[in-house]
């Protein structure tokens, strides 16, 4: 049994060129992230590092998302390389890892996110087993196929150096932070998320991507702007936090009441 027959969204994501929406969650709920997953999104994302997400309620959140049928990705805090190997143990399908600036910060990502050969994951996966419904000899076979480790792009320093982390075994993908990359590219000066500069920096994060044979994620405010970056070759994007979308969401109803109320 293969590793995409396994698990659908590594296999999906390292190949498929149609693109990915994923649901972007930092409010540490597992039943609003169980809500969420009911939807068409592809995967869901744990914000850990803005979000308030601590290691048991993460667990939970992952759990919820299995069992809607989806593939939960977490996005650990900075250098909270630990946690990475924790999270796949609790059955995550991949880590994002924010401000890796180097080929050397790409290495240590995968020291905590692959088995030997390629890193030093500690052995420990009981609640990925129980989610995979795998043996603990064919998880340890499959592992390093069945969950990817995602890098951030976010700074200057890490788009001088985007090959060098591309180039690195066992980093599967790379998704870039365009908020961050407006503040480092514009010398702390603005959050341009969606400004031109950040448009070509974007498309040459996917065109090393594509010549690394490679996948490229990256976040978006909303569903607009996600609907652009698809255009432009990333695999997987996020259409927005669930702050937004929750927000977003009541104001139109309120907005609705109040204008059939008003006769307007």
């Amino acid at each position: 049994m293969s590793a995409a027959e396994i698990d659908g969204f590594a296999g999906r994501i390292r190949k498929d060129q149609s693109g990915m929406i994923s649901a972007w969650v930092g409010i540490p709920d597992a039943m609003l992230v169980n809500h969420l997953a009911q939807e068409a999104f592809d995967a869901v994302v744990l914000d850990m590092q803005h979000g308030m997400w601590d290691m048991q309620s993460a667990a939970n959140a992952v759990a919820q998302t299995r069992l809607a049928g989806k593939p939960a990705i977490a996005r650990i805090p900075v250098g909270d390389f630990a946690s990475a190997s924790r999270l796949l143990d609790a059955g995550a399908s991949g880590i994002i890892a924010p401000m890796i600036n180097s080929a050397e910060d790409a290495r240590a990502l995968v020291r905590t996110t692959k088995y030997p050969p390629l890193g030093e994951r500690s052995w420990g996966p009981s609640l990925a087993l129980n989610h995979t419904g795998l043996s603990a000899d064919a998880y340890l076979k499959n592992a390093n196929e069945l969950t990817v480790a995602i890098a951030m792009v976010e700074t200057r320093a890490a788009l001088d150096a985007i090959d060098g982390i591309l180039g690195v075994s066992g980093i599967d993908g790379i998704f870039v932070g365009p908020a961050d990359l407006s503040i480092a590219l514009s010398n702390g000066d603005q959050v341009a998320p969606n400004a031109a500069e950040i448009d070509s920096a974007m498309q040459h994060a996917v065109s090393r991507c594509r010549d690394h044979g490679k996948f490229a994620c990256a976040y978006a405010g909303d569903g607009e702007r996600a609907g652009e970056l698809l255009k432009f070759g990333f695999h997987l994007v996020i259409a927005g936090a669930e702050t937004v979308q929750l927000r977003a969401g009541a104001r139109r109803a309120i907005n609705a009441a109040r204008r059939i109320a008003s006769g307007s």
